[in-house]
């Protein structure tokens, strides 16, 4: 088991998370708890109270946040979310964000990309640790089916709520966990396990982490465009930002010379692909003519210069 600092429970009061609530408290690990009401059910209030009453009772930190959306949609709900964890882990100093995603959520996932047409990074991309820019993410039940979770908790005898939204077939997640997912995770749990396991090992080995690293400066050997996108991919995940298809698209096209978000800066020499914070700022001659003999590309330039970072390729 690996040592824990300083931890944020992301928390909601369904099976998952309750489940994960008290399995880091047998566990003796140390955590704090953020809840967000979306006010979208009738015991979205109560699930508050929940939380508030579990944080009471065990000692914890709580952290709650309101949330009225327009016109509800998972991703802006999510998006929300992840932007309340970050403010209190900045904060606060939160080291690690945990959350409840199981095997039941990485093999929806799986089904999902599949339909979409996916590479083997996008179709497991939800691994047990997932490293952020400021703080990692930590998914202990990742490995673990919604069925060995409410064993759990049916064991034990914990309070939990069901949101009934999950069931609403309208929502293309909730119409392959109903007809496809949980119906095979059901007869093939065990077989599920270990391909996803021998998929990681798989991904490891086809995309190991060979690039350099210094500060938030990356950068590695061109090879191939698709295996140099990859990479790309894994280390904007690195510093927080997940790439859409088009800004996908968007690199390849400029033959990985873009900025992504208005915040990462990808740029290339002859032989080299670069990656760093974008920062635009002026910068004296030397410094300019310095860049030009080193072959560092126009967009990397500002982030070396405003945080004196090294660029030369040996490690």
């Amino acid at each position: 088991m690996a040592k824990f600092v300083n931890n944020l429970l992301a928390f909601s009061g369904g099976v998952d998370s309750s489940a994960l609530f008290f399995w880091l408290v047998e566990k003796n690990i140390p955590f704090d708890v953020a809840i967000v009401n979306y006010h979208t059910r009738p015991t979205s209030d109560e699930e508050v109270k929940y939380a508030k009453s579990l944080a009471e009772k065990y000692n914890k930190r709580i952290y709650i946040k309101d949330c009225f959306l327009d016109k509800f949609s998972e991703k802006e709900a999510r998006d929300f979310r992840y932007k309340f964890f970050e403010e209190i882990i900045k904060k606060h100093g939160y080291n690690t964000l945990i959350t409840a995603h199981q095997l039941n959520d990485r093999f929806e996932w799986f089904l999902m990309q599949l339909g979409k047409g996916a590479g083997l990074k996008e179709l497991i991309a939800m691994g047990e640790w997932e490293e952020r820019d400021f703080y990692k993410i930590y998914r202990p039940f990742y490995n673990i089916s919604r069925r060995q979770i409410v064993s759990f908790l049916n064991e034990r005898g914990i309070k939990y709520y069901i949101d009934e939204s999950n069931f609403d077939k309208k929502y293309k997640r909730n119409l392959i966990r109903h007809e496809f997912a949980n119906k095979f995770l059901d007869l093939f749990e065990n077989g599920v396990k270990k391909s996803f396991e021998y998929l990681e090992k798989d991904l490891n080995l086809l995309f190991q982490k060979d690039w350099i690293k210094r500060e938030k400066l990356y950068f590695f050997k061109k090879s191939h465009p698709e295996i140099d996108l990859k990479k790309t991919d894994l280390i904007l995940k690195e510093l927080g930002v997940i790439m859409t298809k088009p800004q996908r698209d968007e690199v390849i096209k400029t033959n990985f010379s873009c900025v992504i978000q208005g915040k990462i800066a990808i740029d290339s020499n002859e032989n080299t692909i670069f990656i760093a914070p974008y920062i635009k700022t002026a910068m004296d001659k030397k410094f300019k003519e310095q860049m030009r003999k080193e072959k560092i590309p126009p967009k990397i330039r500002g982030y070396l210069y405003k945080y004196k970072v090294k660029s030369g390729e040996k490690k």
